[in-house]
């Protein structure tokens, strides 16, 4: 296996150790920004006079056909990603391919692309994060009316609308595209001419490179510069975050898609069906989502685990960081594309949720909030209904059906007009306070969320 090193040792290295070292098929996730990296530092050495500007030229071309060429044309048997371009430029250029690595470290060389591949990571996730919520925007609007069971402890509690309930997940994921903005900007500086944990005795510009590949500054202090991995860790934790919130609707969906609910059909396109039933329509895509949520969050826990003990200065065992890296951006964005997916194309059974929410006790809490009304302290007045309830369970009637007469015989304190209260749709359309589900309160919501989502970037909202 072909190295960037060795000339000091005296024998080759085992070939267990060549093979466990090896980053090469992880590496190749970030090709293209390990070239765009030593394109800035070749002109920058060129323009300084540390190489002479033909010699940057041609190290610049050839890192150009290498990025023609792509990475099917680099060697696999190598250690890591900069060995397969600096040896597949050295094939084009000649020796003068030798003097690209003048002034740097593979140290500085690996966290430069490593940010640069998380900036145009980042870039696709807050995309499909703003796509994701204009699904989600759309449900808000088109069902801001439709009456469903609101859940607490996973109990039916109180009469809600299928557009409330999905605007709730709205303003999770604005909060998401937020966080993710956040870490765009703190994980924005450049580590290169860090050199290996020291800088460089050349007169490089680091402030050259550092504005060629788009960052803010380079970073202050070269030793951090090669041993931080906190941007990683962090965009792992962002990662789980998203994929908690995805899991959560996805849940929902299974649950929602059986019969025992019957609130929703999942489209054929989104779902699986059985080796032996036929009859199966399986909520598959939603289930992987819930299940690969687990391994997001092992993954902020995997990098965390291995960044504890290490003391400054570039350490071996970094170079775990990078497989979880890709791994959850990848599992992200798959998850965003997937859900938006799952709620674009979903049937959702209206009749079914109204009928639903018929008969579950849901709206006890609105006679409470009646009698308090009223003048009865709201405990008290608690108190009442939940005889009210047990009444109506005695009876084998709900509190849809409870007329004045049998009101009376429960509770005559209680005045036979308080019955105007307990339709589901009363409940819903009564409730207008800032964030409610009433018709107002979400005309109010959603006009907010759409100004929101018109507005470039995920601006902070509470």
């Amino acid at each position: 296996m072909k190295k960037l090193w060795g000339g000091a040792f005296g024998e080759s290295t085992d070939e267990l150790v060549d093979r466990f070292g090896q980053s090469i098929r992880t590496d190749l996730n970030f090709w293209q920004e390990d070239i765009i990296g030593s394109v800035a530092h070749a002109r920058m050495l060129g323009e300084v006079g540390i190489i002479t500007k033909d010699e940057a030229q041609q190290l610049i071309d050839g890192l150009e056909k290498i990025h023609e060429g792509g990475p099917e044309a680099l060697n696999m048997d190598v250690e890591d990603i900069h060995t397969a371009i600096e040896i597949k430029l050295r094939e084009l250029c000649g020796d003068v391919a030798g003097k690209l690595h003048t002034a740097r470290s593979r140290n500085d060389q690996v966290a430069t692309a490593a940010r640069l591949y998380l900036h145009n990571e980042l870039l696709l996730v807050l995309d499909l994060i703003k796509d994701l919520q204009k699904t989600l925007l759309e449900i808000g609007q088109t069902h801001k009316g439709t009456i469903m069971p609101g859940y607490t402890h996973q109990q039916r509690a109180q009469p809600i609308t299928l557009g409330f309930h999905y605007m709730a997940h709205f303003w999770a994921l604005q909060r998401h595209g937020w966080r993710a903005e956040r870490l765009f900007e703190s994980a924005n500086y450049s580590p290169l001419g860090a050199a290996a944990l020291a800088g460089t005795g050349f007169p490089i510009n680091r402030q050259a490179t550092s504005d060629e590949l788009g960052f803010t500054a380079p970073i202050p202090n070269a030793l951090d510069a090669t041993s931080d991995r906190s941007y990683i860790l962090d965009a792992l934790h962002v990662s789980a975050m998203i994929m908690i919130d995805l899991s959560r609707i996805s849940q929902e969906l299974v649950l929602w898609s059986g019969r025992e609910f019957g609130f929703v059909k999942l489209a054929d396109s989104t779902t699986t069906g059985s080796s032996i039933m036929p009859q199966k329509r399986n909520p598959d895509m939603a289930e992987l989502i819930r299940g690969r949520t687990g391994r997001a969050i092992a993954n902020w826990v995997t990098l965390a685990t291995v960044m504890k003990g290490l003391p400054l200065g570039y350490n071996r065992d970094t170079q775990e960081d990078k497989p979880p890296l890709f791994d959850s951006l990848g599992k992200v964005k798959d998850s965003l594309q997937l859900v938006d997916m799952m709620l674009r194309t979903a049937d959702w059974q209206v009749e079914r949720m109204a009928t639903s929410v018929r008969g579950d006790f849901s709206t006890a809490t609105d006679l409470a909030d009646y009698l308090a009304a009223s003048g009865v302290p709201f405990r008290v007045a608690h108190e009442m209904v939940g005889k009210v309830v047990r009444g109506c369970e005695e009876r084998g009637i709900t509190l849809e059906e409870l007329t004045a007469s049998v009101l009376a015989e429960i509770d005559p304190e209680i005045p036979a007009e308080a019955i105007s209260v307990l339709q589901p749709e009363q409940s819903v359309a009564r409730r207008e306070s800032f964030g409610g589900p009433g018709p107002k309160a979400m005309d109010v919501q959603v006009a907010h969320a759409q100004a929101i989502f018109a507005e470039r970037g995920f601006p902070k909202i509470a």
